[in-house]
């Protein structure tokens, strides 16, 4: 896996943005690694094109990376570094976070923070990528609140956005994604697989190399590329 290199890597801050992933992918062209950071987002998003809650007091960062022959069926790297990072990060501040596959992050049975991918490929190789992280910090989500949880909801202490920052940049740079699968949640439990088409009881057993769900379902071992991950209580 790679790690970032300090010395090169540029940092553009802003009080409020539409998406700072849609930034950083604009400035591929200049073909060097660069950190955007925003207080506020008017148009952040998630996965599926799902809108994200960005008001100020949260972390909002994309971190757009380039690559030298870093091959396309290694590119679940990318997501297991980020989501193990922002896991690393929680934990130096007191909590027990939980990957639910294959990229949001829970404390406490509530979501604290999503992540969007956003690769660019040439040939066999993933060329660059867009990391975007949106990390609950000390910000509103009374809108939410059954859903979602922050940092200082969950420790009952303002840690500052800078000082969140830094430590995930430092666990992004070091390069952490080893320590996926230690914070992956729900194995061996009952959970809904939800496709385009059906949903489906099944019991997750795991991820393999390519990051795809491993799931017991109708007396079958099964893999996933593509399925929402929802909780049994749900109905089927």
């Amino acid at each position: 896996m790679y790690a970032m290199n300090e010395k090169t890597l540029r940092r553009e801050y802003f009080e409020n943005i539409p998406s700072t992933n849609d930034y950083a992918k604009s400035k591929r062209g200049e073909k060097q690694d660069l950190l955007v950071v925003a207080s506020a987002q008017t148009g952040g998003r998630g996965t599926k094109g799902r809108s994200f809650s960005s008001k100020v007091g949260g972390l909002y960062m994309s971190l757009l990376t380039f690559y030298e022959d870093f091959p396309t069926v290694n590119a679940f790297q990318i997501m297991q570094n980020a989501a193990a990072a922002v896991c690393e990060t929680l934990v130096e501040l007191g909590l027990t976070p939980t990957i639910k596959w294959p990229n949001d992050i829970y404390v406490n049975g509530k979501k604290i923070c999503g992540i969007l991918i956003e690769n660019q490929f040439s040939g066999n190789c993933v060329s660059s990528s867009v990391v975007g992280i949106g990390l609950n910090v000390y910000n509103d989500l009374s809108e939410v609140s059954d859903i979602a949880t922050s940092i200082l909801l969950c420790t009952g202490k303002r840690v500052s956005v800078e000082e969140t920052e830094r430590a995930l940049v430092g666990f992004l740079r070091t390069g952490v994604a080893d320590k996926y699968e230690k914070y992956l949640g729900w194995i061996g439990e009952e959970v809904v697989l939800e496709t385009a088409t059906e949903r489906l009881s099944a019991r997750v057993l795991g991820v393999d190399e390519q990051g795809n769900l491993i799931a017991q379902t109708g007396g079958e071992k099964k893999t996933f590329s593509a399925v929402e991950v929802r909780f049994a209580k749900e109905s089927l």
